[in-house]
């Protein structure tokens, strides 16, 4: 356990639990008693996909509310009265200033579902991780156990913000809509079975479900002030985590421009806005930057599952260091070092990005876009050539 984290942390959610427990649902909550019955009524009124409501003794969900000035706890308490067969519970902390932030919270939450869920569903047992300023969508719950049972060790949700203000939708759209097609083009030059298109891109604290197993071995969420889930979401890739960016799995959160973080969304809206002031346009990395890197990546891992099956590979490695301006040797101890696939590309890329700056080419966001559609574009055509070739040739 984080060393900063409070005494006795794990003395809160003391309640029994259900044998048929699969999913604990956490919910961190500091001053959100605009939000909070909204959040709690969207996870009670769960369904599956013909409607019927979802078990409730297949999930619960625990509130933590922190540092409050206002009736957040109360609030929640209430609901505990209003509806008893739904398994909610709450607790509230009182946090010393330097540990009071969302990065403590969630990792308190967290380690506590997990201990829950754990005891009855085993590494398999799912901890789900929301907030409280935000609504789920109702069948939830009902689409994170559908991609769980495919194999999967994490599964982030689609984080679709409501009413975004006027002067940051234009940056808002354009960097979904850039996003979406870099991982388009991830899916078509390095795809991923586990994580098929279509697909998005989130994997965030407001809808973010891993196994205990997956949570553990991970070394957990970290304890830190902000970009907390950001963090542990690149831990999970270290460790090549199986992650689904399952688009069915959908939530709702605020807009607001004050955010309760040193960075998040409402950072990123004042800056989108200010750039609309300025007349300013993000600037991303090319097509053909990140055509290579996925390329590069695709081969590399190539490289790495033949040297993991005791394959030879030094030719190959050599040849590819060569191409890279690298070091043979050091590539291929890298190569074999590497228990993990992504914590041996993290290492790559910063290498390539420190010795080759080509790599990284930048360009204006709507110019990317067009490139990407461009592409995609021709690639249709290409595969319809394919496809009416191949049909004629079938009547003939």
């Amino acid at each position: 356990m984080n060393s900063n984290l409070p005494s006795g942390a794990g003395s809160s959610f003391q309640e029994p639990v259900h044998p048929s427990l699969r999913i604990s649902v956490i919910v961190p909550a500091k001053d959100e008693a605009d939000f909070i019955t909204c959040t709690l009524d969207a996870l009670r009124m769960q369904v599956d996909g013909s409607g019927r409501r979802v078990n409730y003794d297949l999930f619960e969900v625990l509130v933590l509310a922190n540092n409050c000035t206002d009736d957040t706890y109360g609030i929640c308490r209430s609901y505990q009265l209003m509806h008893p067969d739904f398994h909610l519970y709450v607790s509230c902390v009182k946090l010393a200033a330097e540990i009071a932030h969302i990065g403590t919270v969630r990792r308190l939450l967290m380690d506590s579902a997990y201990r829950r869920v754990i005891s009855v569903a085993g590494p398999g047992g799912i901890i789900v991780s929301t907030d409280a300023d935000s609504e789920v969508d109702s069948q939830w719950i009902h689409h994170i156990l559908k991609e769980m049972d495919k194999g999967v060790d994490v599964v982030g949700g689609r984080i679709l913000p409501r009413e975004t203000p006027a002067l940051s939708k234009i940056h808002h759209l354009r960097d979904v809509t850039y996003r979406f097609l870099k991982t388009r083009l991830e899916s078509e030059l390095d795809p991923c079975l586990s994580n098929p298109w279509p697909r998005h891109f989130q994997c965030y604290g407001p809808s973010l479900a891993v196994t205990c197993d997956i949570y553990e071995r991970a070394g957990r969420l970290p304890a830190i002030p902000y970009l907390e889930d950001e963090e542990f979401r690149k831990a999970l890739k270290r460790i090549d985590a199986r992650i689904r960016h399952a688009p069915n799995v959908r939530i709702y959160t605020s807009s607001r421009l004050e955010g309760r973080v040193g960075f998040g969304f409402s950072v990123q809206l004042k800056q989108w806005g200010d750039m609309s002031l300025r007349r300013e346009q993000q600037m991303v990395e090319s097509l053909e930057s990140l055509s290579f890197q996925l390329g590069l990546k695709k081969e590399l891992r190539c490289l790495w599952a033949a040297a993991v099956a005791g394959k030879k590979v030094l030719m190959d490695i050599n040849a590819l260091a060569l191409r890279l301006n690298f070091d043979g040797e050091e590539l291929l101890s890298m190569l074999y070092q590497s228990v993990y696939f992504e914590s041996l590309w993290e290492q790559i890329e910063k290498k390539l990005i420190h010795t080759n700056t080509a790599i990284t080419r930048l360009q204006p966001i709507a110019d990317a876009i067009r490139d990407f559609r461009h592409h995609f574009s021709l690639r249709a055509r290409l595969d319809n050539r394919i496809i009416a070739t191949g049909q004629k040739q079938m009547e003939n």
